[in-house]
């Protein structure tokens, strides 16, 4: 159970079995690799599909996306190495410490700090930056963006660690900024709209949740009731990504910005060399991820002078899983920006140009279902609900009921762009509205694994190949603008677990009036 092994590690006293033995990394890097595989090639697998049947790619524009995807392999690798090496033991250390001091002001600090460049790091959140920089020709920069979206996850990811603290309700806390969301989104453009819900998607990825998670999980410890801190230790992740939300409607509100010029250009003939378009993007992305992990590496460093003081041989492995993470990250980047996407921007453009709608409507079905059940994140989330229910909910019903969610949520981002009366809004607004509502019946462990889970949705293949793919499609339909139907998508998918398990926290609910399901959605009898 994901929450059981979080909790393990915040225990000062078992630092040190983790730290120990020689086959750690070995034994780390073959479970990522089978993950990875799981994730990227299902994608791989539908993309020479479809090129060798109804989107014929050019030769040099698939060798290219074939030597992206295998990048993006090696650097999930490496990457998610060093995050469970150093970023998890690190946010439990951090929560742990944060919770024996028992002074709020302090968490609230550390918890601004903190958010701030954990979110700065997450490669989903700079994919999305650059993707949104790129198709706005510079109007509305990645720095921006980044700096923005990171503030914001900060400051309500401190609010969040005050309500685990003193244990307010998630429900009321996740109704009160939503209507501010809402609010705030009256105001704001339907560009600014789309890109705020796709952030705070984008922003709760494979580093920030992990991190999040862990530091949850160890300010959590705090409370002596271990079944309310359990139900309190998650909704974080929640409450962080609202923040993103938030931020962006906000840069919208103040900037009044005038129109947006939308550009993205679509060619599948190449003329650029397969060595060139590679080589060419080695240095910024070694600046970028340099840039995304220093101040995070600092932070940890002054810690551990300060406060943490752990063994050499302790020490040594969390900077280690510092440098696995920056390699990682420099090679995911490499091979999303090598051609990884660019493919998916052709094949959506190249499926929307064949003129059947249902084409284009099913493969977007297809991929967004090939796409949650290839996430690893959901294994561990569908195993941890299969548990905390003690075999009730059964994890193929939830792998079950989240991929046609998923599915759903991919192929209706599909229908609004082909529709033009259809907006982002038309979909969120009643979306939202169900899943506050339904957070109020719902048991209270599925209300924070729910909305926690928006966040495992989505993941690395979202927030690249199907963001790209939609793109794509926005691209080649008339009337359709690539900046406002072209994002919108990571937000629909980040919506859908949310009332999908919801949904299914009701029915096990009602299923188990005899000894079943009680309010903190424990097991009894």
């Amino acid at each position: 159970m994901l929450h059981d092994a979080l909790v393990y590690y915040a225990h000062d006293e078992l630092w040190e079995k983790f730290v120990e033995g020689s086959d750690i990394y070995l034994n780390t890097i073959t479970e990522k690799l089978k993950d990875v595989l799981s994730s990227v090639l299902p994608i791989t697998i539908i993309v020479l599909l479809l090129s060798f049947t109804v989107t014929p790619l050019e030769t040099p524009l698939l060798i290219r996306f074939l030597i992206g995807a295998l990048l993006i392999i090696i650097g999930l690798v490496i990457f998610l190495t060093g995050v469970d090496i150093c970023i998890t033991p690190l946010g439990n250390l951090l929560g742990s410490r944060l919770a024996k001091t028992n002074k709020l002001w302090i968490i609230v600090i550390a918890g601004i700090i903190l958010g701030f460049f954990i979110s700065i790091a997450e490669p989903g959140l700079l994919v999305l930056a650059n993707q949104v920089d790129t198709v706005t020709a510079g109007q509305i920069s990645s720095t921006s963006i980044l700096v923005v979206v990171s503030v914001g996850l900060a400051v309500l990811l401190s609010m969040g660690l005050v309500r685990i603290v003193y244990g307010i309700p998630l429900n009321k806390v996740l109704t009160f900024f939503y209507l501010i969301i809402f609010g705030l989104a009256l105001f704001s453009s339907s560009e600014f709209l789309a890109i705020a819900f796709d952030a705070s998607g984008a922003t709760t990825g494979v580093l920030s949740v992990p991190f999040i998670l862990a530091l949850s999980a160890g300010v959590s410890l705090a409370n002596k009731n271990t079944e309310e801190a359990e139900t309190n230790s998650f909704g974080l992740v929640a409450i962080a990504s609202a923040g993103a939300i938030m931020s962006v409607l906000l840069l919208s509100v103040f900037t009044k910005s005038g129109e947006f010029t939308s550009t993205l250009e679509v060619d599948a003939s190449q003329s650029t060399t397969i060595a060139d378009a590679f080589f060419q993007l080695i240095p910024g992305i070694i600046k970028e991820s340099f840039l995304s992990f220093l101040p995070l590496l600092i932070i940890f460093i002054v810690l551990q002078k300060a406060f943490f003081k752990l063994d050499k041989k302790s020490y040594t492995k969390i900077l280690k899983g510092f440098v696995y993470s920056f390699v990682g990250l420099l090679f995911f980047l490499l091979g999303v920006n090598g051609g990884f996407m660019e493919v998916g921007s052709v094949i959506g453009y190249e499926l929307a140009n064949v003129g059947n709608v249902y084409y284009v409507i099913g493969i977007g079905f297809i991929v967004g279902v090939v796409t949650i059940l290839a996430e690893p994140a959901v294994y561990v989330l569908t195993h941890q609900i299969e548990d905390v229910t003690s075999g009730y909910v059964k994890r193929s019903s939830v792998l079950i009921a989240l991929s046609i969610g998923v599915g759903i949520a991919v192929s209706l981002s599909v229908i609004r762009i082909l529709n033009p009366n259809l907006q982002l809004w038309h979909y969120l607004l009643p979306g939202y509205i169900i899943a506050i509502v339904m957070s109020y019946f719902a048991p209270k462990l599925f209300v924070g694994i729910a909305f926690d889970a928006g966040g495992v949705a989505t993941g690395p293949m979202t927030a690249t190949f199907i963001l790209a793919f939609i793109q794509g499609i926005a691209e080649a339909t008339e009337g359709a603008s690539v900046l406002v139907d072209g994002f919108g998508m990571i937000s629909m998918v980040a919506l859908a677990p949310i009332i999908t398990l919801q949904i299914l926290g009701l029915i096990f609910k009602v299923k188990s009036k005899k000894g079943g399901i009680d309010d903190g959605g424990k097991l009894h009898g």
